[in-house]
C-alpha cells in the first residue's frame, strides 16, 4: 500500500502566502506534518508516501525532503481529480491510500481503517453528524456502499472527510474514471463514475465519533486547533 497526499493547491481560501499543508498548528506541526505522524503512527515509519506538489512546491519538498513527489503543472488550472490521476497512475502497485493536503484528523482514524485496507476494500471515510452544504456528501445503496458523492447530493446521510481508499482491484477503473473527468471536477466524480460505470464498491466508513477536519476558513483552522 502507498500513501498520497494531496498537496498542489492554492487555498486561496484559507489566505495565507504559502501552501495550505503548510499552515502551523497549535502544537508547532503545520498540517502536512501531523498527516505523515500520523501515517507513520498507523503503518510504520517506512510506509511510502507520495506527495502531488504545484503552488510553491519548493516550500513543501524543502519541509520533506525525504518522501515521492509528483508534480501537477497545471495546479492553477485543475482541481484535485487531476492530481489523484497522476498519483495512482505513478503509485507502486497495489491499494492506495489518499487524503486531501488540509485534514487535520485523529491517528485513530487510519487505525479503523487498518482492515479495510488489510482486505482491500475501497473505502471513504465519513463523517454522519454534520451535513453542511457546501460540503461533499454521500448516500449509500442497498447494499450499504456509496451511491452519490458529491456537493450536491440531495437526502444526504453525512459528509466526507477528505481521507479515501481505492483497492487494487478498484484501481484501473478509477484511474480510466478520473481521466474522463473535466479538470474542474473534484476526484470525487471519478469515484461516483467508477461506482456506476464499473461497479466499484466503496464503503462509507464512519468515524464520526473521531476528530477530522478539512481546513477552508479561518474557523476550520480554530477547530483543528481545539482539538489538539
Amino acid at each position: 500500500m502507498q500513501s498520497v497526499i494531496l498537496a498542489a493547491g492554492m487555498g486561496t481560501r484559507l489566505g495565507r502566502p504559502w501552501p495550505k499543508p503548510l499552515t502551523p498548528l497549535a502544537d508547532g506541526r503545520t498540517i502536512m506534518a501531523q498527516q505523515m505522524d500520523n501515517l507513520h503512527a498507523a503503518f510504520g515509519p517506512q510506509t511510502p508516501i507520495m506527495t502531488v506538489i504545484g503552488f510553491k512546491l519548493e516550500l513543501i519538498i524543502e519541509a520533506f525532503p525525504d518522501v515521492a513527489y509528483v508534480y501537477n503543472e497545471a495546479f492553477d488550472q485543475t482541481q484535485t481529480n487531476r492530481s489523484l490521476l497522476k498519483a495512482l497512475r505513478l503509485a507502486q502497485p497495489g491499494g492506495v491510500l489518499w487524503m486531501n493536503g488540509d485534514v487535520v484528523f485523529d491517528p485513530a482514524v487510519l487505525i479503523r481503517a487498518k482492515p479495510l485496507i488489510d482486505a482491500d476494500q475501497s473505502f471513504v471515510c465519513v463523517n454522519t453528524s454534520a451535513v453542511a452544504e457546501e460540503e461533499v456528501k454521500y448516500t449509500v445503496d442497498a447494499s450499504g456502499h456509496v451511491a452519490q458523492l458529491s456537493k450536491n447530493v440531495t437526502d444526504a446521510l453525512g459528509e466526507a472527510v477528505g481521507i479515501n481508499f481505492v483497492s487494487s482491484a478498484d484501481r484501473e477503473n478509477l484511474i480510466r474514471a478520473l481521466s474522463e473527468c473535466a479538470d474542474s471536477d473534484y476526484f470525487e466524480r471519478g469515484i461516483e463514475l467508477s461506482i456506476h460505470h464499473d461497479g466499484a464498491m466503496f464503503t462509507p466508513l464512519d468515524i464520526t465519533d473521531l476528530f477530522a477536519v478539512e481546513v477552508d476558513f479561518e474557523e476550520d483552522l480554530t477547530r483543528a486547533n481545539s482539538h489538539l
